[in-house]
């Protein structure tokens, strides 16, 4: 009996080991427990910490922000120990006058927001007021000139209806017909259409070469014209070759040929054409064997919280349009739960969700022109699904036996990574990483979801797949040229983050970079300069390229 016992307490505390099992994913507010950094930690216990004048500790203020912000994902309810030892260290004094300030500043920004809105508003009524009576001056003047005489009736229609500057200006003789009430409202309706915050324009989610349109297939440039006739020539041949494809797809891959190129650069397809129609089907046999064989169990017990907490993270994903589709969160669900099976080493981790979307996407455009916005996924034939469903497992399989580290226990891939940034922007920049020191920012509480993500909930999506044209292009693309974008991704924002004097300010920025509008000029930019840090660090320690 003892015995059962012993196994179970070891499997809750090695839940991670269980095959299939979740890992938590610390990100910003969570970030890996690694014995060397919490050595004070696991010897205080749960002791309260000593009282101590000065200077805070180096905690405190990451503590101070994991109170006011919140990370990507919600924590569950089964933390684990050291989280609750870190909630029961958390100084609530220090949360609380730093909430109540972030508040009071709000406030006040609100409230000249709305003086503002006040005077503008009386201003535009003065003007139309001014308007009016200048329109009512002349039709009176006309009327004397031309000597008309008309009925109260018609002088009134005349009246009633006066344009200026193509839009309607009522005149006094109206005033008996509206009553304050009315003219109140409109003041009131007004005043809320003026308050309202702008909304950015939509940009579409996946981009064309040049323009960033998806909407159907406008006319290209010369030059557009001539890469794509470039991919179709190497495409064309009995065996393409590889080399040059990778080398062409580097600065971008033309949208109408992108899913074969995904599809040979990650190698799931072979370069010998004539092989290509018998390795899809049987890889796509392949793939719906796996659902037949381990979908069923997805409800099992030791299955049952794997299958939950995808079914938890893919309505977080974006764009919300296309996951929250039924159809398209069904495949999303057995996509990962398969995965997560086949690889019990790390079983699902969340972020992972994150991978599939690109794929998905890119192989949706095989089958439509159309923006994937507005685009009802159900409505295309079960085949063109089926099809899409396996293809878009096998690449993203492909992809994550490269970074597969990133996710097994502990998730020593991104510490690696985390901390070969962090040196290499010391070499970059010193004036940044100084400035990140100073103010006490780890670069694992924002950089941890760069690698866990692919940076893919810092950029729109169109951008993360004109990135990935070339993570499938640059050897090692995502396991090791992604962190030299990581580094010169940083540095993009040198000014902001120099304009921070806290440490706050700092997270925030960092967490909410302002990439709403990038395009691909933006992503051929970054991409250019991390292929410069590439060569110019040459030098680096071996443990960049791990």
């Amino acid at each position: 009996m003892s015995t059962d016992g012993n196994k179970k307490q070891f499997w809750k505390r090695n839940a991670a080991k269980v095959p299939g099992s979740i890992q938590h994913v610390y990100g910003a507010q969570h970030p890996p427990f690694d014995p060397l950094l919490h050595a004070n930690l696991i010897k205080a216990g749960n002791k309260p910490p000593p009282a101590t004048p000065g200077k805070p500790k180096k905690a405190t203020t990451f503590q101070e922000f994991e109170s006011i912000t919140s990370d990507a994902w919600d924590v569950g309810d089964d933390d684990d120990e050291l989280l609750a030892m870190a909630a029961q260290n958390l100084n609530i004094e220090v949360v609380m006058e730093t909430a109540n300030k972030v508040i009071e500043n709000h406030s006040k920004q609100q409230e000249r927001q709305r003086q503002d809105d006040t005077t503008e508003l009386e201003q535009r009524e003065d003007d139309t007021q001014e308007e009016a009576a200048e329109d009512e001056e002349e039709d009176e003047e006309e009327e004397e000139e031309e000597g008309d005489v008309t009925s109260p009736e018609v002088s009134f229609a005349s009246q009633s209806s006066p344009y200026t500057d193509g839009r309607l200006v009522k005149s006094h003789s109206e005033a008996p017909i509206g009553s304050p009430k009315d003219a109140a409202g409109e003041h009131a309706a007004l005043h809320r259409q003026r308050s309202l915050p702008h909304r950015p324009p939509v940009i579409p989610l996946v981009a064309r070469m040049a323009d960033q349109n998806t909407s159907g297939t406008p006319a290209m440039t010369e030059r557009e014209a001539s890469r794509l006739d470039k991919f179709k020539q190497l495409l064309a041949g009995p065996n393409t070759d590889l080399e040059e494809l990778r080398k062409l797809s580097w600065s971008g891959i033309p949208r109408q040929v992108r899913p074969i190129t995904w599809k040979l650069l990650s190698g799931y397809l072979p370069a010998n054409a004539e092989r290509r129609d018998s390795v899809l089907q049987r890889k796509r046999q392949e793939y719906f064997g796996f659902i037949q064989q381990y979908y069923d169990s997805r409800n099992d017990e030791h299955h049952q919280d794997t299958y939950r907490q995808i079914h938890i993270d893919i309505p977080r994903m974006s764009p919300e349009s296309l996951v929250l589709q039924p159809k398209v969160t069904e495949i999303f669900e057995r996509i990962l739960f398969i995965w997560a099976i086949r690889h019990p080493a790390s079983g699902y981790v969340q972020g992972i969700n994150d991978l599939v979307t690109p794929f998905f996407v890119v192989y949706v455009f095989e089958y439509i022109e159309e923006e994937v916005e507005n685009f009802d996924v159900s409505s295309l034939q079960e085949e063109a699904l089926r099809n899409i469903e396996a293809d878009s497992f096998w690449c993203m399989s492909k992809l994550l036996d490269g970074i597969q580290d990133n996710y097994t226990f502990a998730q020593p891939g991104i510490q690696r990574k985390v901390k070969a940034l962090e040196e290499l922007v010391s070499r970059i920049d010193e004036s940044v990483h100084r400035h990140m020191q100073q103010y006490e920012v780890e670069y694992l509480q924002f950089a941890f979801r760069w690698m866990n993500n692919l940076l893919m909930r810092e950029l729109p999506l169109r951008c993360t797949i004109r990135l990935w044209d070339t993570y499938q292009a640059e050897p090692e693309g995502f396991s090791h040229f992604h962190l030299y974008v990581c580094a010169a991704f940083l540095v993009r924002w040198r000014k902001e983050i120099l304009e921070e004097r806290d440490f706050q300010g700092l997270m925030i920025l960092l967490q909410n970079l302002p990439t709403m509008h990038w395009g691909n000029e933006e992503v051929s930019v970054l991409l250019a300069e991390a292929y410069r840090l590439k060569f110019a660090f040459a030098d680096a320690p071996n443990h960049y390229k791990r």
